[in-house]
């Protein structure tokens, strides 16, 4: 039984949802269930079984990839741009990731079966989900590349700016030895690197607390791979914003050749 949050929470706070044609959030609100997901709650194991799909609204799920040695990075992040069990509906049911709650809050859980019949319908649902999993790729591929070729300060900025993008403010709540868990690095490299950006005067660090006072400058500081997965969320986003005007009865083909012949969006 899910907790009982205040009205003012509603499904349109994930923009995947927000996303959806009103028919289409009409049909699936019943199955939605509004959750608490406190900080460190395992959504997923690694190996373990997909029941349902969680779409964040205040909290961040971190995607881990644990070693055998009990080692461990982040691959990915899931805000409230995104959705978390993308391996049931691309043909699997495992994932070799764990899925934990970063940043404490509350999001939508809806169950497999529901959420499958979705889906299935080879409708809006259908064709969101499919361009977030592109997303959700660029963001893994980038990563991978950052971690090997960017300094630490460039992956603390990359981390910094992308989880506070998710958050309603330009404060969050981590621990250094949390932050270096996440980016796969040494507590040291974290800490020299956060001394770095404060004294820049780009954040402040006080016990577990970081706040962002310059996002220009931290922008400055920050590597490619920054842009490049937030330009294709918002290729996302924007297309996303045009489900909400397709007929529900319309077929694949129009929905492809309305996007193929659509202008090429730029980005400032």
């Amino acid at each position: 039984m899910g907790y009982i949050m205040p009205a003012r929470h509603t499904p349109n706070q994930n923009h995947l949802l927000a996303a959806l044609p009103a028919e289409v959030l009409e049909r699936i609100s019943p199955h939605l269930e509004l959750i608490q997901m406190p900080l460190g709650q395992a959504l997923c194991e690694s190996g373990g079984l997909l029941q349902h799909v969680y779409f964040p609204a205040t909290a961040i799920v971190s995607l881990l990839y644990v070693m055998e040695n009990g080692a461990s990075a982040e691959i990915a992040g899931v805000g409230n741009e995104g959705v978390l069990g993308i391996p049931l509906f691309m043909g699997g049911n495992t994932t070799p990731s764990l899925a934990t709650v970063q940043t404490a809050g509350y999001g939508y859980r809806m169950k497999k079966q529901p959420m499958m019949e979705e889906f299935n319908r080879a409708g809006p649902m259908m064709r969101l989900m499919l361009r977030y999993t592109q997303a959700l790729m660029t963001q893994m591929s980038q990563t991978a590349v950052c971690n090997r070729h960017h300094s630490v300060e460039q992956q603390l900025c990359r981390w910094l700016l992308s989880t506070l993008d998710r958050l309603p403010s330009n404060e969050l709540t981590m621990t250094q030895e949390l932050i270096a868990g996440m980016l796969g690095v040494r507590r040291e490299g974290i800490t020299e690197a956060a001394g770095n950006l404060q004294r820049a005067g780009l954040i402040n660090y006080r016990r577990g607390h970081v706040t962002m006072l310059d996002r220009s400058g931290l922008e400055s500081h920050v590597c490619e791979c920054y842009n490049v997965v937030k330009k294709e969320y918002l290729r996302l986003l924007c297309d996303a914003e045009n489900v909400r005007s397709i007929p529900i009865n319309q077929g694949v083909d129009p929905l492809q050749k309305r996007y193929i012949s659509r202008p090429s969006l730029s980005y400032s």
